[in-house]
């Protein structure tokens, strides 16, 4: 069946079957100055932004149409826990280290989570060895 088919399309004159059926065509975009490559305009452009207005405003922050980038507010105006947020946590091989009744709660409960996701790793591991 599909052979039949390929020797029939091996008879068929493309040229002529798009001229007599129509071309799709697509919107070309204007000729680029420069020689090869293209790579010359390519590169990143030096920002019309102010010093002053990069230093005083989130600039790219704003996701609203009509809105402005939101003003840098000083670090009081901020939450405590913000400051905090990249700060390192331990690692399941420290927390296995140290006693665990000397541990505060936030890093028992970070064992535990480590510890747990560990043991179904393994289990996991195990069982797709069998």
């Amino acid at each position: 069946m599909a052979l039949t088919y390929i020797r029939s399309l091996r008879n068929v004159n493309f040229h002529e079957a798009i001229q007599i059926g129509g071309c799709r065509t697509f919107a070309v975009g204007g000729k680029k100055k420069g020689g090869k490559g293209g790579a010359a305009g390519d590169g990143p452009k030096a920002s019309t932004i102010s010093k002053e207005v990069k230093a005083s405003t989130v600039v790219g922050a704003n996701i609203l149409k009509d809105g402005a980038d939101p003003k840098v507010l000083p670090d009081s105006e901020y939450p405590d826990w913000l400051w905090h947020l990249l700060d390192k946590r331990p690692a399941l091989s420290e927390l296995r280290r140290k006693n665990l009744e000397s541990l505060p709660y936030d890093d028992l409960k970070r064992f535990v989570k480590l510890d747990t996701r560990a043991r179904i790793k393994e289990n996991n591991s195990v069982r797709a060895k069998n």
